[in-house]
């Protein structure tokens, strides 16, 4: 069973531009690593196939993914749902995606491949820390057809709000942690 990481890293940044941050949050620094690389890193050390979806515009991803000869789609994205839409049609070999936020950078490996091992039993697979909904979430190739047919900013959640979701309880907030809400320091 042919499992991915289906990175999303299309979106403006408007949140994180809100909060006082500058330019793309995918491209700041933290440490000596951009959001987006220590994701990227991540994902990469589970060795699961990856796939991004990002914009034309944002250089730093896009010469990540050349880099380390990351497959990647370009999208100028109206929200999650059309990104998870093109990476799901651009991954037709696949039979399960990890969605994964690009601005999500502590993730470890291990939540990657425990996802991608419980997927192979369950359809849905979502981390869970405090009864808080996380990601990645795990999704089978039953859902390819609901997946490709996304849109809007809600992602997923049509999906998982009407089907039973395998719930894995992690004792890691990180799975709950998006870069749109930590503290901006270093602003370039």
């Amino acid at each position: 069973m042919n499992i991915g990481i289906l990175i999303l890293a299309a979106g403006k940044s408007e949140r994180f531009q809100s909060t006082g941050g500058r330019g793309s949050k995918l491209n700041h620094l933290l440490d000596k690593q951009t959001v987006f690389e220590k994701t990227l890193s991540n994902s990469m050390s589970s060795g699961l196939p990856l796939h991004v979806v990002t914009r034309a515009d944002n250089d730093g991803v896009i010469n990540n993914c050349l880099q380390f000869n990351i497959p990647f789609s370009v999208l100028n994205s109206y929200g999650l749902g059309e990104s998870i839409a093109v990476g799901v049609q651009n991954t037709p070999n696949w039979h399960g995606w990890l969605i994964q936020l690009g601005d999500m950078p502590y993730i470890p490996r291990e939540i990657f491949i425990r996802i991608a091992d419980e997927l192979k039993n369950y359809s849905l697979v979502r981390p869970v820390y405090k009864n808080i909904p996380g990601h990645p979430v795990g999704i089978s190739e039953k859902y390819r057809q609901n997946l490709i047919h996304l849109v809007g900013d809600d992602g997923a959640k049509s999906i998982l709000r009407h089907q039973f979701v395998y719930e894995i309880e992690i004792n890691d907030e990180n799975v709950t942690k998006d870069f749109d809400y930590l503290p901006h320091k270093n602003q370039e």
